[in-house]
């Protein structure tokens, strides 16, 4: 089902629901929408384009907090390896103090994300990943995020066909969808040239995991099989949340993005919501990421 369609049904149901005493309210499901709107972009910072300063303790998240501000970003996109004790979860009162000053300074926190590997065979390994995921979906919860991305994942799994990974992961997924819709957090499945390496791939497990808590976190530089630009229109109906790079690949070499391409393919989709921006590679990311965000606004205006 479209995502957007069913987010629009969705508060239509709300709007028109008849007034029913509270003791009887109960939560509508999420449906098919009918109204349209057009796109609306709005910029995060994934805080990976600072990988290594972050890794070395040269900065923290809170330093980023003030960097995207400077710049005037509309969000930004944490990941949880960042926080303090990462892969436990980050006290309350970490999360609480970053929200504070993310609110003072006008940015939204539009995701964030962890490590996990549904590909592997072992189901011991597997749960421990979707406990993993219960853990930050609290998180996010706290945090005020809308979604936490996760990973299909790369193991190997000798001796297991590809059709019985897609099987365990739905289930798997299944299960995260559910705790995600206990507390509000979409799960943001992310195509990042591991088990998914195609537009088709994401599509099959879209299909067979059938829940409206499961969304994509678009990768643009992780399809590298196929045209791009093709593969980012066949899975943009499940677009939550991106990774917007300098580059994606183009018959087999890292080739510059053309952004005004891109954005002309996400305002023909009538995307609503954040483009989280990511610079990878050598150099300094104080650097990379002006010129990147530049780039950026620069083609979004000739699709506004």
């Amino acid at each position: 089902m479209d995502r957007n369609k069913s987010r629009r049904r969705f508060l239509k149901n709300l709007v028109l629901a008849p007034i029913i005493p509270a003791l009887s309210f109960s939560v509508p499901e999420l449906t098919e929408r009918q109204e349209e709107y057009s796109h609306k972009f709005k910029l995060s910072l994934n805080v990976y384009s600072f990988n290594t300063l972050l890794r070395e303790g040269k900065i923290d998240l809170f330093d980023l907090l003030h960097f995207c501000a400077r710049y005037n970003f509309d969000a930004i996109d944490p990941t949880g390896y960042y926080f303090p004790g990462y892969p436990a979860p980050p006290s309350s009162a970490y999360i609480y103090a970053f929200k504070r000053e993310a609110f003072l300074l006008g940015l939204d926190i539009s995701g964030t994300g962890i490590r996990n590997d549904f590909a592997n065979p072992d189901p011991r390994s597997r749960q421990a990943d979707i406990e993993l995921i219960r853990q930050w979906v609290e998180v996010a919860e706290k945090l005020g995020t809308p979604n936490l991305r996760v990973f299909a994942g790369n193991n190997p799994h000798e001796g297991y066909s590809r059709d019985q990974v897609f099987e365990w992961m739905a289930n798997d997924l299944r299960t995260c969808c559910a705790i995600g819709k206990d507390h509000g957090v979409i799960i943001a499945i992310q195509n990042h040239n591991d088990f998914l390496k195609t537009a088709a791939d994401v599509e099959r497990l879209f299909e067979m995991v059938d829940s409206e808590w499961l969304g994509l976190n678009l990768d643009i530089g992780s399809y590298q099989q196929h045209d791009p630009y093709e593969e980012i229109e066949k899975n943009i109906s499940h677009a939550i949340t991106w990774q917007i790079k300098e580059n994606v690949w183009v018959d087999g070499r890292e080739t510059p993005t053309d952004f005004k391409k891109l954005f002309k393919i996400i305002q023909t989709a009538g995307y609503r919501g954040y483009l989280p921006i990511e610079t990878l590679g050598a150099g300094d990311p104080y650097q990379k990421v002006p010129l990147l965000l530049q780039d950026v606004k620069s083609a979004m205006k000739t699709v506004d």
